[in-house]
């Protein structure tokens, strides 16, 4: 089995479990709005591509362009009010990534998260692990799929792609390891299903952060 010398993770549905945080965000600003809330196990499938992409899946289609800066300005501050509400790792990642790092493996984030949120969560939940690097949205790298963020962040760890594994829950992540030259690991806890990973590449099914742990 190959044995990978690096790793970059998603944050959403990979490191930490956020989709109550997410969803009753989302639902708060749709309530201002007047709209019809979903179930929190909704935001499973919506998730993924920032908050302005969410904001135009949960929105009536008819909802007009020019209204879509000030609902995502709202989305902002009341995610920016509860986003440590109940959002926590997922087991096992806190020991994953001590095991990593005590390894010498450089570990690195790669988010379509607001960079502001991504730091802030990653910082509270994994204080003491030494990330090479944490990248959100607006760090000035395009959204994932696209690979340019994963391949800067193989730059700062010294390492060429192939060296490194793409670990993330959806076919975002998928796409963007393949994209960027890197092979992917598919999280089975995360928001979501196998199916999905599967058909978009992944070179690994994990069903547990155990299983991540034999990849290195």
């Amino acid at each position: 089995m190959k044995k990978y010398c690096g790793a970059i993770f998603d944050l959403d549905g990979t490191l930490m479990n956020t989709i109550a945080d997410i969803g009753a965000s989302a639902n708060m600003v749709l309530e201002e709005y007047g709209c019809p809330t979903y179930e929190l196990s909704a935001y499973r499938q919506f998730v993924g591509r920032g908050f302005m992409d969410l904001m135009h899946r949960i929105f009536p289609q008819d909802t007009p362009e020019e209204k879509f800066p000030a609902i995502l300005d709202r989305m902002l501050c009341c995610y920016g009010e509860h986003y440590l509400d109940h959002s926590a790792p997922y087991e096992g990642i806190p020991e994953l990534l001590s095991f990593l790092t005590s390894k010498g493996i450089p570990v690195a984030v790669n988010s379509n998260k607001r960079h502001l949120y991504t730091e802030k969560l990653i910082k509270s939940a994994f204080p003491s692990i030494p990330f090479a690097e944490i990248i959100g949205e607006g760090c000035g790298y395009p959204r994932k799929p696209e690979p340019a963020a994963a391949l800067h962040i193989a730059e700062v760890m010294n390492l060429a792609p192939a060296q490194i594994l793409y670990i993330g829950d959806s076919s975002t992540d998928m796409d963007t390891g393949r994209n960027a030259g890197m092979d992917t690991a598919g999280c089975l806890w995360g928001f979501r299903t196998r199916e999905e990973l599967a058909a978009h590449g992944a070179v690994y099914l994990a069903a547990s952060a155990e299983d991540l742990k034999k990849l290195f």
